[in-house]
């Protein structure tokens, strides 16, 4: 047991800061070449390793697979590195000769990168890519039960980039944990963002620091199968967002909704895939396991299997099985299957047309999920579009696998970690962050022709006009439209 565990981390992070900051003030004064050499000497590092921190995070947190961790490392370093390489985020990015406004980036300066234990070495890497790309230090908060994995990741990264002559202390991680710390690292002065991915109370308590902050919100994501969707394609697709690494990503598909006239077939679909529908005593078991006493999520389930899942509530399941699947009755705090499962359970909803459908995906978005993704499979694109019109999120996929579609694998999205969920979500932003996110943007404007008055006398009535303004008149006016507007 560390003695004074709070106030050695503390000072661990100021020490850290310290390095940072002058890391990244000699950082900023290198060429744009030198940080693109170094981002990609960095993509390819974390890909040699990919293999065996993903290994080393399944090992550590217990959550999912190590093979889809695996692809998470991967689309982290390659995806993450083809997507941004060629972006201008440093000095002069953007010049419209014909307004005269002149675009130049700049770091923001120090950043603090909260790591969630679900995806901690495919964060770490793709935020440190992202971070350095806009000329920027970074120190990373890790979660406690993925110390290990995440320290490894930076370790490599950092050894990659000092080797290649990045200034040493421009990748850096907490190796002393704490709540008291990681305080210190989000509301130091010296800090200047926050990228926070993780819980709902970790991202508001990022909010709340004073400082800066991107983060996401939680992700309780609706699929709506709609009558003439291909439901086999749909129900495959659903299945390999939602075992893609046990259900950890914050954008796998949480309930199913579908109408009268083909909930017969969608069911059997997901029977045939390999969906088990729990019913009776089973339910009942599962149901006991799947939350605390708080409501909030029990994290011995998070990234588990269905066998897995199965044996923690004492119950037996057809072999083959790879989705719990509840007919659930209602949402909200009552109804466990209408909230956000970051593991292998699904709700699922039958109403009447695609109509009661729209409203029903609503409430769950507003069960905890507003601002971030849903989900939808058809063929008819007035209801598609009628979808994407009335519902709250920043991600609306259509006929594509919710994970692999909003982290960018199987759509033209950004490739990204962190999926902001705009105001509907409390986040500062909608989009899939990347380096631009992380750059302040100074424009260079020139004056234009006097205002675009020409010639003596026109500037000489300008001016005339400004001086002969009546105000008391115009306020009378203004205060007698008023009331007719009353």
């Amino acid at each position: 047991m560390i003695k004074d565990k709070d106030l050695r981390s503390i000072q661990e992070v100021r020490n850290l800061i310290t390095m940072a900051k002058t890391a990244q003030r000699e950082f900023a004064k290198s060429s744009r070449n030198f940080i693109d050499k170094l981002v990609y000497k960095l993509s390819k590092a974390s890909l040699r390793e990919a293999e065996a921190l993903a290994k080393m995070a399944s090992k550590e947190t217990g959550f999912g697979k190590w093979e889809d961790k695996l692809i998470k490392n991967k689309i982290a370093s390659k995806n993450v590195y083809e997507y941004i390489k060629d972006m201008k985020t440093i000095g002069i990015i953007n010049e419209d000769k014909e307004r005269k406004i002149v675009e130049i980036g700049t770091p923001v300066g120090v950043i603090a990168g909260l790591i969630p234990s679900t995806n901690p070495t495919s964060t770490v890497i793709y935020k440190t890519l992202i971070a350095l790309k806009s000329g920027n230090s970074i120190i990373f908060s890790p979660h406690p039960n993925a110390l290990n994995c995440i320290l490894k990741t930076v370790e490599i990264l950092n050894k990659e980039a000092v080797e290649f002559g990045a200034p040493k202390g421009l990748i850096s991680c907490m190796s002393i944990p704490t709540i008291e710390g990681t305080e210190e690292l989000m509301k130091n002065e010296d800090v200047a963002l926050i990228l926070a991915t993780g819980g709902s109370g970790m991202v508001k308590a990022a909010y709340s620091s004073g400082t800066p902050a991107l983060g996401v919100g939680p992700g309780n994501v609706p699929v709506f199968i709609e009558k003439s969707a291909d439901i086999s394609q749909a129900v495959e697709m659903i299945f390999a967002s939602k075992t893609f690494d046990n259900g950890t990503v914050c954008a796998s598909e949480q309930a199913i909704v579908t109408e009268e006239v083909v909930a017969d077939k969608v069911k059997e679909e997901l029977i045939s895939h390999g969906g088990y529908f729990l019913t009776g005593d089973k339910l009942k078991r599962v149901k006991k396991v799947m939350e605390r006493p708080n409501g909030g999520m029990n994290p011995k389930i998070v990234g588990k299997s269905a066998q897995d899942i199965a044996s923690i509530a004492g119950i037996d399941i057809p072999q083959g099985t790879r989705v719990l699947i509840c007919e659930e009755k209602g949402v909200g705090k009552e109804y466990p299957f209408s909230k956000e499962k970051l593991t292998t359970l699904l709700g699922f909803y039958t109403v009447e047309n695609w109509k009661t459908a729209c409203d029903l995906c609503f409430a769950l978005l507003e069960n905890g999920g507003k601002g971030h993704s849903l989900a939808i499979h058809s063929k008819d694109e007035e209801i598609i579009r009628e979808f994407a019109l009335r519902k709250p999120v920043s991600r609306f996929l259509v006929n594509t696998p919710s994970t692999q579609g909003a982290i960018g694998l199987s759509t033209n999205l950004a490739p990204s970690f962190t999926l902001g969920c705009g105001a509907a979500g409390g986040s500062a932003t909608s989009d899939n962050v990347e380096p631009n996110h992380l750059i302040n943007i100074r424009r260079m404007a020139y004056g234009i022709d006097d205002l675009g008055i020409n010639g003596k006398e026109e500037k000489e009535n300008f001016i005339n006009d400004i001086n002969n303004v009546d105000i008391e008149t115009i306020c009378k006016v203004v205060m007698e439209e008023l009331k007719k507007n009353n």
